[in-house]
């Protein structure tokens, strides 16, 4: 019998909580009439139930026990938005041993376990999705393993964080030096207080060492990929790089050449030809190569509570169609690249 009711359990009312949370409220009706479905957050995992939002949520939602939400028969999928790489996988883990679906927007802890939690969804036949991981609303990872699935993969690169991206904008726009730029960026809310990784590259490296894995099937963790920030560029290299006709953007990149695959995040030049030159300020993009489909990109706001939160909520529901049609689980190859 088709379930046309899929009630959601959520971990973290913050930023990205927030936003999924009114992405399902202002759309729910559409999201009802494109499926046949209603979905519901009914559950959420979150300490601090006091703090000022632009949502209203009935204070019988809030548990502070993860437990309910993972032994509730009630609850079908589990959303992970806590950040960090701890507790949050663990939390993941145990969802899913407790046969919830997982979505989550968490790159640092889908990089850092990405093994774990993909085994853990195919033991338990549960189905674990992670659009929101790169690129916030940036429909990439399912392209990737969706529609793109009958290319083989030659390169993958991409502008994959707003702060940084922001900071390389102003400085060529307006001939301004780094630590400016920074503190203007801390003060509009596009950098963190402790911004270090944003600006040393490595959140630009869980989210390649993901792209990798789906593109390329090849196991990369983040600490194995060269990585170098922008906190060494300069207004002087800004100024040599527009003489020479290009920008300089921190870019990752993932290539296969004779066999070979190579792979880094660091502050690169890019000619103004290319379409990533192009992509300024907070917006991401991404440049894939394939053998058949040759050259496209995706471009998009890589971060924000909507985006995301619209990311979010695309897994959710296809975690929802398939709990109606009775085919919701992950085989050995569910997620998976092609090679």
């Amino acid at each position: 019998m088709a379930k046309n009711l899929v009630r959601v359990g959520l971990m973290g009312l913050g930023n990205i909580g927030t936003g999924t949370y009114t992405t399902l409220e202002m759309n729910r009706d559409l999201i009802k009439a494109n499926t046949g479905i209603d979905f519901e957050i009914t559950k959420i995992l979150e300490k601090d139930v006091d703090r000022k939002r632009d949502i209203v949520v009935p204070m019988d939602k809030f548990t502070q026990n993860p437990d309910d939400l993972f032994l509730s028969p009630d609850i079908d999928v589990v959303i992970e938005l806590l950040g960090g790489v701890q507790p949050a996988t663990d939390l993941m883990l145990a969802a899913m041993n407790n046969g919830k679906h997982v979505v989550t927007a968490n790159k640092a802890a889908v990089a850092a376990n990405y093994d774990a939690l993909r085994e853990a969804a195919e033991k338990n036949k549960v189905m674990f999705r992670y659009e929101a991981s790169v690129g916030g609303g940036i429909p990439i990872l399912n392209a990737l393993t969706t529609v793109l699935g009958a290319n083989s993969f030659i390169e993958v690169l991409g502008i994959l964080n707003g702060t940084t991206n922001y900071i390389l904008s102003q400085m060529t726009d307006f001939g301004l030096e780094y630590d400016d730029v920074l503190k203007v960026a801390q003060e509009k809310g596009f950098a963190e207080a402790d911004p270090t990784a944003d600006v040393e590259g490595h959140d630009v490296a869980n989210k390649l060492s993901i792209l990798i894995s789906l593109a390329f099937g090849v196991r990369v963790p983040p600490e194995a990929i060269p990585t170098e920030g922008i906190t060494k560029v300069t207004k002087d290299d800004i100024k040599r790089a527009a003489k020479s006709g290009s920008k300089i953007k921190l870019i990752a990149t993932a290539k296969k050449e004779n066999g070979n695959l190579t792979y880094s995040v660091r502050p690169t030049l890019i000619p103004l030809s290319h379409p990533l030159a192009g992509v300024n300020n907070e917006f991401n993009a991404i440049f894939v190569k394939g053998n058949a489909v040759d050259e496209l990109m995706f471009y998009g706001k890589g971060a924000g509570p909507l985006p995301t939160g619209s990311a979010v909520m695309g897994d959710v529901i296809e975690i929802g169609t398939a709990i109606a049609k009775d085919s919701a689980y992950d085989l050995k190859v569910a997620g998976g690249a092609k090679k």
